[in-house]
């Protein structure tokens, strides 16, 4: 392997990119102009636009009076002719390369985000920045290794023969990744053939050895998502007995089956005695706080998205770490790279992306929030003329506003409404910074899920038919997403019954009712389920009669209004949580994991 560039090199490399962002950030309205003019112009006979009426039109003034800001129901259609094989051009003049599979969901199936193969080049970039942005903050990264847990999911075939999988498989899977040029800031722990390993397990397992094996070398500590990482020191505390025994004798584990991943790991595993005796001295302690300080004790930060509805495990991090700074580098989805955290050592309540002009054309529905108990912010599903007219370029929103961000992508987006919902936190010269709020209408997450609040009606209308043999009935329900009692973390629903039948309802039946709610919840709330294990078994809990009443007396002693007060379908408020949990008389796990297989129902019924 060709050596790592000197740190003059890096140094000027860090130059060039630190001054990249400064102009880009600088001209952002005129970037993004050209930005819009390079998509239509390429994309001019695209079958999509010409329906619209575009007519080849390229500047700003015409493409927003033309063009609607759309859902995915609205491109539905068109994916799927894609996903079925036409090769003509409907969407982009450039061959869709792959799908990237959404962690939003459109009748229960991940959605399918269209991409060509130059995107990943444009994603490479912002993963480009990342780093020397880091160096501002925290000097000399470069002299030590990243422990960062990355993995691989399921992916599929579509009909038409294209890939369809997560945005990160298709990274860690690309060239861009697997050969990636000799660069001090992506020295991993990790080798790639732990990565790119489909066995979750097999993977969780080589990666952790192979980060206690080079323990003082470890600068920096990550995951993609805090849940993520959370889940292996998780994973740690409950096979560090078989990861001492292997750093001990120099072997590994017969559990690894993966040849590939065998020889990468022997590669770095040699015996060490006293290597194995510190791990298993220090995993051995009653106490585990501060356990990622005290087995990588060069650790400066660690490197997970806490925003949003992973800011739940900040308190847990906290715990392992003893306060490390908690770092979130970068914003992205499976539709665009949006842009990168510029001040990466601020608190996790303060982080503000700058989006970068030249990842994608950005525009910003205004936002006006429903003062409810839920976390969840409501959506119009389509936009009337007037709101059309509201949409506002980037350099124009307003500091302190709510934004729902829609985004033209090169790849055949095309005023796309992303979900996200956005606060305007400040400016970097032009180019506004954004705190992330929330994802619309999603009342449950505990992973990569989004569960809405039509979609947990629906199934626990299903669960609930298990009790009519019993003449019981749920009066009210609320969910929580409880990521602190187990991890991985799971959902609670709390149930109030009225039970009118002389048979007291059985636990099995109880259990049913969690297993049907799960069955009847969307793919990749199964896939985290059955396949990546991220989510744990769904509890119902059955909480004492009246208890939803204390709970609207609880609302309204809060200010709430008793004339339009209605139940919450999802708490996160602790005293709510609380008050709910007094008051449970019984609870039940589902005893199985959910079905789930790769790809959409309706492939798999092709086959």
């Amino acid at each position: 392997m060709p050596e790592a560039p000197k740190s003059d090199v890096v140094t000027e490399n860090n130059k060039q990119v630190l001054h990249f962002i400064e102009e880009v950030t600088t001209n952002a309205d005129e970037i993004q102009k050209k930005v819009l003019a390079e998509i239509l112009t390429k994309n001019a006979h695209v079958e999509y636009l010409q329906r619209h009426g575009l007519n080849g039109h390229i500047d700003r003034e015409n493409f927003k009076k033309i063009m609607p800001a759309i859902t995915y129901e609205d491109i539905q259609a068109d994916i799927t002719r894609i996903a079925n094989g036409d090769k003509s051009q409907i969407l982009c003049s450039q061959p869709i390369s792959e799908f990237l599979t959404s962690s939003g969901t459109s009748g229960g199936e991940r959605k399918l985000m269209p991409t060509i193969e130059e995107e990943l080049a444009r994603r490479s970039q912002l993963y480009s920045l990342l780093m020397p942005v880091m160096s501002q903050f925290v000097p000399d990264l470069e002299k030590g290794k990243g422990m960062y847990f990355l993995f691989i999911k399921s992916e599929a075939k579509t009909p038409g023969g294209l890939p369809a999988r997560p945005v990160l498989t298709s990274y860690y899977k690309s060239p861009h990744f697997k050969n990636r040029r000799p660069d001090p800031y992506t020295n991993y722990t990790s080798p790639n053939d732990t990565i790119l390993c489909s066995d979750s397990y097999q993977s969780m397992y080589s990666q952790m050895l192979c980060g206690l094996c080079q323990n003082k070398e470890v600068l920096r500590v990550g995951a993609v998502f805090a849940s993520g990482f959370i889940r292996a020191i998780r994973f740690l505390e409950k096979h560090w007995p078989l990861l001492c025994h292997d750093i001990r004798a120099g072997t590994i584990n017969s559990q690894i089956t993966d040849l590939s991943v065998r020889e990468a790991v022997m590669k770095i595993l040699k015996p060490d005695k006293n290597l194995a005796d510190f791990v298993e001295a220090e995993c051995s302690k009653d106490s585990w706080q501060g356990i990622i300080t005290r087995l990588w004790p060069n650790t400066k930060y660690i490197d997970v998205i806490v925003t949003g509805t992973m800011s739940q495990y900040i308190p847990t991090l906290d715990y392992y770490s003893n306060g490390l700074p908690l770092v979130c580098t970068m914003y992205a989805s499976s539709e665009c790279y949006f842009g990168v955290n510029l001040n990466p050592l601020c608190k996790p309540s303060e982080v503000a992306y700058t989006l970068i002009p030249t990842m994608g054309y950005f525009e910003f529905l205004p936002v006006l929030r429903n003062n409810g108990v839920t976390n969840s912010i409501s959506m119009p599903k389509s936009l009337n003329e007037k709101e059309q007219q509201e949409l506002v370029d980037l350099v124009d929103v307003k500091i302190g506003q709510e934004y729902e961000l829609i985004v033209t992508t090169y790849a055949g987006l095309y005023r796309y409404r992303v979900g996200d919902v956005l606060r305007v936190a400040g400016f970097k010269n032009n180019a506004p910074q954004f705190n992330f709020i929330c994802r619309k209408n999603v009342v449950l997450s505990i992973d990569s899920d989004k569960t809405d609040e039509v979609e947990l009606q629906n199934a626990v209308k299903n669960a609930v038919t298990h009790l009519m043999p019993f003449d019981a009935h749920v009066t009210e329900y609320t969910s929580y997403a409880d990521t602190t009692t187990t991890i991985p973390g799971h959902y609670v629903l709390y149930w109030e019954l009225n039970v009118n039948g002389s048979t007291p309802v059985p636990p099995s039946v109880f259990e049913d009712c969690c297993l049907t709610t799960e069955e009847s919840l969307n793919s990749v709330y199964r896939q985290g389920r059955a396949s990546d294990k991220s989510i744990g078994p769904l509890e119902i809990k059955i909480v004492e009669s009246g208890t939803f009443d204390k709970l609207m007396d609880y609302a309204i002693s809060l200010g709430a209004s008793i004339n339009q007060y209605k139940t919450p379908r999802c708490v996160k408020f602790e005293p709510i949580v609380e008050l709910l949990n007094s008051k449970v008389v019984s609870n039940y796990f589902s005893p199985k994991c959910p079905k789930w297989v790769p790809g959409h129902k309706q492939w798999n019924n092709m086959n």
